[in-house]
């Protein structure tokens, strides 16, 4: 589950790499791209790469980070090995939760109401009423419970098998409102870079009205030099002697290079909620996009 309290407050070991990007992302464009992108390593400073394994240490978390530049076609990551390791997506699958919700038209649009059922949660904000933008920027559990239920399991597997999210496992009926959160759908880092590479291009299967709605209430900052979008998450594994995983992911658009981000990290504290945020602004600041 997604702590969201944390959401206001902003976020080793490893190696960390660069690597051409998968099949599966875009062909690159010729377009202008940041300048420290460019420069892979100077000499008597420290590379991207190494300023990207730092970060970990100075936040004193464990985890990995992709970044990938769309219009490059390359990927910069810390800890390979991880990115490819499947982990529930908690919180982060609001971004394909909202997508089928307003695509069956379980709910109006992104302003629509839902009442709040009266039980008290952890979170203080979530009890009160909600409309899709502010359950996502609070990252509400039960109004997306709600969705769900409403979707219904079997519309519910038609869409994420349509979307080719993560292991497209969504488990029995009973798991209905819970199955991203301690069921059986996993998702990989790099997996969360694919699919938010499709959502940037519109290459989902919903319609335009429903991605440019998601679109909108992803963002998370907007300045004259960018456009950030995002989805925190936080997830346990159900067993007491193993980290609770973090999640924030999103893309960030200045001008027009596109850069996808997928930070993944074990949640020892409460104080590792920022850490997440921290870390991703300062990897994407390494490659002076902020």
């Amino acid at each position: 589950m997604d702590r969201a309290h944390w959401w206001f407050q902003g976020l080793v070991a490893g190696s960390v790499v660069i690597l051409p990007a998968t099949s599966a992302l875009a062909a690159p464009v010729n377009v202008a791209i940041a300048p420290l992108v460019a420069q892979q390593s100077v000499p008597g400073q420290p590379s991207v790469e190494e300023r990207f394994a730092q970060h970990f240490q100075d936040l004193g978390v464990e985890g990995a980070i992709i970044i990938h530049d769309v219009n490059q076609n390359v990927t910069y990551q810390h800890n390979r090995d991880r990115n490819l390791q499947p982990f529930l997506p908690a919180s982060t699958f609001k971004i394909l939760n909202s997508l089928i919700a307003l695509e069956t038209g379980v709910i109006i649009n992104d302003l629509a109401i839902l009442t709040w059922d009266g039980i008290e949660r952890m979170v203080p904000a979530w009890n009160r009423d909600q409309n899709m933008r502010t359950a996502f920027n609070l990252s509400a559990v039960w109004f997306y419970q709600v969705l769900a239920r409403r979707i219904g399991h079997d519309r519910m597997q038609q869409w994420v098998s349509a979307a080719g999210y993560g292991n497209q496992t969504i488990g029995s009926p009973a798991a209905i409102d819970n199955f991203w959160l301690e069921g059986d759908l996993r998702i990989t880092p790099q997996q969360q870079i694919e699919f938010l590479q499709r959502l940037h291009r519109n290459d989902l299967p919903f319609s335009k009205a429903a991605i440019a709605t998601v679109k909108d209430i992803m963002i998370v900052e907007r300045t004259p030099d960018y456009t950030l979008r995002a989805k925190t998450g936080w997830a346990g594994f159900g067993e007491a002697d193993q980290a609770e995983i973090g999640w924030y992911v999103g893309y960030l658009e200045q001008g027009e290079n596109v850069y996808l981000f997928a930070t993944n990290i074990d949640m020892r504290q409460d104080s590792d909620g920022p850490a997440r945020l921290e870390l991703t602004r300062r990897c994407l600041r390494d490659l002076n996009l902020l």
